[in-house]
């Protein structure tokens, strides 16, 4: 997955602002036990890593981030840009392997 990693989306989305579907986030957190007032908290992990998410892109461009939120848990966003924001498609904990990802990316 790190391998995938485009270096030039790492800082591609730093500036732009959130948005999503109210009813997506609460089936989200109530699946996944992540809010996505958390999941904007993206961007103040200055290690986060961002791919093209690319199993999920069929009618858009979708975009995966692994990084550590606010809250300190290891997360991973799948998120699509419109316009000038990010619209946020779910948010959940990271696997054991997409935390090694994360790891072996910030050796």
């Amino acid at each position: 997955m790190g391998s995938e990693a485009d270096a030039d989306d790492q800082g591609r989305f730093e500036d732009l602002g959130f948005t999503w579907n109210p009813s997506k986030a609460a089936a989200n957190l109530k699946k996944h036990k992540v809010s996505f007032a958390e999941a904007t908290t993206i961007f103040g992990d200055e290690k986060h890593i961002v791919f093209p998410d690319r199993d999920h892109s069929y009618d858009e461009e979708r975009f995966l981030a692994i990084w550590i939120s606010n809250q300190g848990r290891l997360l991973v966003l799948c998120f699509t840009e419109r316009a000038t924001k990010l619209r946020l498609i779910s948010a959940r904990p990271a696997e054991s392997w997409e935390r090694r990802e994360y790891e072996f990316a910030n050796e």
